[in-house]
C-alpha cells in the first residue's frame, strides 16, 4: 500500500494528528466526509472499490494540501483475511488507527421480500452488515493503540424502521443499530468507542433508487452530515458513545416528516 502523509503547519483542528479510515470513501457521504475530515486535520486512508473515483477524490484532497492513502478493496468479495492484511498495512504505515468511518452501502432498490433474488438478499446483508463487522474486528487492535479510538457507523434510520420493500438493506440497517449498542457494551470502559450516525435523508444516488429526486423535497446535501461525521470521530464524539445520534440542524426537516 503506497502512502502519502500530510501535515498542515499551525492547524489545531479537531482531528489533527488522527488517522481515520473512511470506508466507502467515493460514495456521496463518504466523499463529503473525507473532505470534511481532511479540513479538520485528519490523515486519511480511503477505502473503496472504484479506483477511478478514489483517484478523483485523492486529487481533490491533494489540491487542498491533504493527499490521502488509497486502499482499493471490494467489500463484497473481501475475506476476513483481506481485512486483517489491510489492518496490518495501516499499522505498518502509521503505527495506530484513531477512527473508522463506515459509509459504504449496497442498495439495489425497493423490492418485496417475496420477490427478492436470494443472491441479492445475501449481498445486501453482507456488504451492509457482515463486511462492516469483519473490517471493524480487524481494526480493533490498532484502535486500542490510539488514546481515543472511534468507530462510526452510518445507519439509515428510515430503512431500518421495518418498512416494506427495503429488503436485505433494511434488515442490515436494523442489525447495525443492534451492533452499535452490543459492541459498545462489550468494549466497556476501553479507549475505543462506538457510535452510529443517523443522518436526515440525503441527496445521494442510493436514495434516488427509492425516491423520485425531483419530488424529494426533504433530502439534504451530504455535506451537512459530513460535519457530524467529524464530530463523532473527534473527542467531542465521546458524548455520543454507544448511541445512535440523530443530529438536528436548523435547516433540517424534523424526522417525523420524513416519508
Amino acid at each position: 500500500m503506497s502512502q502519502v502523509l500530510f501535515a498542515v503547519p499551525g492547524r489545531a483542528d479537531v482531528l489533527a494528528g488522527r488517522v481515520v479510515l473512511v470506508v466507502g470513501a467515493h460514495g456521496a457521504l463518504g466523499a463529503a466526509a473525507a473532505l470534511a475530515c481532511a479540513d479538520a486535520g485528519a490523515q486519511l486512508v480511503l477505502l473503496g472499490r472504484r479506483v477511478p473515483r478514489l483517484n478523483r477524490l485523492h486529487d481533490s484532497l491533494a489540491a487542498r494540501g491533504a493527499a490521502p492513502v488509497l486502499y482499493p478493496l471490494d467489500l463484497e468479495g473481501a475475506s476476513a483475511d483481506d481485512y486483517a492484511d489491510m489492518a496490518a498495512r495501516i499499522g505498518d504505515a502509521f503505527g495506530h488507527l484513531d477512527g473508522v468511518l463506515h459509509c459504504a452501502a449496497h442498495f439495489p432498490g425497493l423490492t418485496p421480500l417475496e420477490h427478492t433474488d436470494p443472491a441479492e438478499f445475501a449481498r445486501a446483508l453482507h456488504v451492509n452488515l457482515t463486511a462492516r463487522w469483519w473490517l471493524t474486528q480487524a481494526c480493533l487492535p490498532l484502535l486500542r493503540q490510539a488514546p481515543d479510538g472511534a468507530v462510526v457507523f452510518a445507519v439509515d434510520e428510515h430503512a431500518r424502521a421495518a418498512r416494506a420493500y427495503w429488503g436485505g438493506y433494511g434488515i442490515a440497517q436494523a442489525g447495525l443499530a443492534a451492533m452499535v449498542a452490543m459492541l459498545d457494551a462489550e468494549l466497556g470502559g476501553s479507549r475505543v468507542r462506538v457510535s452510529g450516525l443517523c443522518p436526515p435523508p440525503l441527496r445521494t444516488p442510493l436514495r434516488a433508487r427509492a425516491h423520485v429526486e425531483a419530488e424529494d423535497a426533504v433530502a439534504r446535501e451530504p455535506e451537512d452530515s459530513a460535519r457530524d461525521c467529524v464530530t463523532l470521530l473527534s473527542a467531542a464524539g465521546a458524548a455520543h458513545r454507544g448511541q445512535l445520534w440523530r443530529p438536528v440542524h436548523d435547516h433540517a426537516v424534523p424526522s417525523a416528516t420524513h416519508p
